[in-house]
C-alpha cells in the first residue's frame, strides 16, 4: 500500500471515529424520559367515565388499539376492576405483546396503570387517567410516562413519542366520550 493510500484509509477512519462520537453524545443528550397526555371534555359526571377505564374489560369497546387486531389474544386476571385488575395481549405488529396492571384507583378521580410492553420492543411506563369535573360534565386526562434507556434514546432521534402515540390517546378519547355520551356505558 502507499503511503497516500495509507494516510487516506487514517483520515478516513478519524472521520469515522468523529462521526460515530458525534452520534453516541448526540445519543447519549436526549431526554431520560418522555411523556404524553391528551384531554377531552365529557358530557356526563366522573363516575361515568371512571366506570368505562376502572374495569379493563370495557377498555375493548373504547381502544384504539382493540380494532387493529380482532384476532388478538386477550386474557384477564384478578378482580373485574379496581387495583390488581390485570389485562394481557397479545397481537399483530400494531398491537405487539404486553400487560396493563392497575396499580391505584381513586373513585372518579384518577387511576394509575403500569404498562409492560414485550413487543415490538420490551419497555416499562406509567399510564394515568384524570378525572376532573368541569361544569356539567368531566374533564378526561390521560397520560402516559416512561424512562429512556440508551437505545430508546437513539430511537428518539428518528421518532417523537407524542407524535407515535398522542393520535391513538386522541382517538381513545373520542370513542371513550362517544360511548359513556350515548349512554352505552352500562
Amino acid at each position: 500500500m502507499s503511503r497516500r493510500t495509507t494516510s487516506m484509509l487514517g483520515y478516513a477512519l478519524i472521520a469515522l471515529a468523529l462521526l460515530l462520537a458525534l452520534l453516541l453524545t448526540l445519543v447519549a443528550r436526549q431526554p431520560d424520559g418522555f411523556s404524553v397526555e391528551r384531554s377531552v371534555s365529557v358530557a356526563a359526571p366522573p363516575e361515568a367515565v371512571f366506570a368505562q377505564v376502572n374495569d379493563l374489560r370495557n377498555w375493548e369497546r373504547w381502544s384504539p388499539w382493540a380494532k387493529r387486531d380482532p384476532a388478538m389474544q386477550k386474557s384477564y386476571e384478578g378482580p373485574p376492576a379496581g387495583v390488581g385488575a390485570v389485562y394481557r395481549w397479545a397481537g399483530n405488529k400494531e398491537v405487539g405483546e404486553g400487560s396493563m396492571t392497575l396499580v391505584e384507583s381513586r373513585p372518579n378521580q384518577s387511576i394509575r396503570i403500569r404498562l409492560v410492553f414485550l413487543k415490538p420492543f420490551q419497555a416499562s411506563n406509567e399510564a394515568q387517567f384524570q378525572f376532573a369535573p368541569e361544569g356539567e360534565g368531566t374533564r378526561v386526562t390521560w397520560s402516559m410516562s416512561g424512562s429512556n434507556n440508551f437505545m430508546a434514546k437513539a430511537m428518539h432521534l428518528v421518532m417523537d413519542m407524542d407524535k407515535m402515540v398522542g393520535g391513538d390517546f386522541e382517538q381513545g378519547l373520542a370513542q371513550l366520550r362517544t360511548l359513556v355520551e350515548e349512554g352505552e356505558g352500562g
